[in-house]
């Protein structure tokens, strides 16, 4: 999703109206909305003290909603060959089904991503086996990383 689509989503996901939100943001009066209608309909990008500051009252990582344009089909694939490129990402077959993979020979790469991946796979699997709730497992991926490492 792009960014004015998550800053929507995380809007809704507190109860707040754009006004509401903008006001917290230090805008005044009728440019409260209208800067916020703007900023999710992406006719204006926040800067990243705004981003920061938005990621505060939502309760999610800057992460969260500065994600790659994914929204169509083809945006997901292009993000899917630049992790590719960057992390080692492969893809392949297991029993007839496409999966991804990492690559180990891309060393510290590849550690690096194990070990994100393998905490992911942890905590969707509480989740799948009813440990957590649904709202545990959203607040962890929205708030990943808890420290703004890389």
């Amino acid at each position: 999703m792009a960014i004015g689509k998550r800053i929507k989503y995380f809007r809704n996901k507190k109860g707040l109206k754009q006004k509401q939100l903008g006001e917290m943001l230090g805008f005044l009066g009728k440019t409260s909305d209208v800067r916020m209608a703007q900023y999710e309909a992406e006719a204006r990008i926040p800067k990243s003290d705004l981003v920061n500051q938005m990621a505060t009252i939502f309760g999610v990582s800057t992460h969260a909603l500065t994600v790659p344009d994914i929204d169509t089909y083809v945006g997901l694939m292009h993000t899917l060959f630049a992790l590719e490129d960057m992390y080692g990402l492969r893809i392949g077959e297991i029993n007839g089904e496409v999966c991804l993979r990492l690559d180990k020979s891309t060393g510290m790469t590849y550690t690096a991503m194990f070990e994100m991946l393998s905490a992911w796979q942890q905590v969707a699997s509480q989740l799948e086996k009813g440990e957590i709730t649904k709202e545990e497992y959203d607040q962890w991926r929205y708030q990943y990383p808890k420290s703004e490492t890389k």
